[in-house]
């Protein structure tokens, strides 16, 4: 049974609308959009190419789609990011979407019916491993439905206040692992995080 892994880009608050470009999601009036952006150096983007070292599919939000759509395809052959254009236009993409009929990116499958009853029904098919970038409204619904496997917080030293939230009030409750922390020259803490069961609880004597 594959696994499924969110990667993620996440302020001290909790926040993880628009990290990458003012414009990128504005809604609910967001100002702050590429609050991530003076922090990118190697060790952000070794940490990326450690995420796509293994086979994977990737799983994407409509609006994270759309972003990758409208980028990927078109990166210029003596690009820096080419390899990983080449990765990303190659790998099946499953969107969650009511506009099935606007995929067009190569390899792109919307999923059909209920969110978490389409996921599960991925996940118990042979394959790579499911991976999914941002996609917040998404991956708080697979988080409350209890199937994100592995969670790799990219956590950045500002608070922004206000903006969409990755965890809401109806995650489910779950234990993780600490596997992998390391802090980035410019303060970005890099965490892998492992399901590990149910919640442990405990009393002081």
């Amino acid at each position: 049974m594959r696994k499924l892994t969110v990667s993620t880009f996440i302020s001290l608050d909790g926040v993880t609308q628009s990290p990458g470009a003012p414009a990128e999601d504005t809604s609910g009036g967001f100002r702050l959009g590429g609050w991530m952006v003076p922090y990118a150096d190697e060790a952000i983007g070794q940490n990326l190419w450690d995420m796509l070292s293994q086979p994977f599919e990737l799983l994407l939000g409509r609006n994270t789609y759309d972003i990758f759509a409208g980028y990927w395809p078109h990166v210029p052959a003596d690009s820096n990011s080419r390899a990983i254009a080449d990765l990303f236009n190659s790998v099946p993409k499953h969107v969650a979407t009511h506009r099935a009929d606007t995929l067009g990116w190569q390899n792109s499958h919307a999923l059909q019916g209920d969110l978490a009853d389409a996921i599960r029904a991925l996940l118990r098919e042979d394959g790579a491993n499911l991976l999914t970038f941002g996609s917040g409204e998404m991956v708080r619904q697979l988080l409350a439905a209890g199937l994100v496997d592995e969670l790799r917080l990219q956590v950045f030293p500002v608070m922004l206040g206000c903006g969409k939230r990755l965890f809401g009030d109806d995650a489910s409750a779950s234990a993780f692992t600490l596997a992998h922390s390391v802090s980035t020259p410019g303060g970005v803490l890099i965490t892998r995080y492992l399901r590990d069961g149910e919640v442990r609880t405990g009393e002081f004597e």
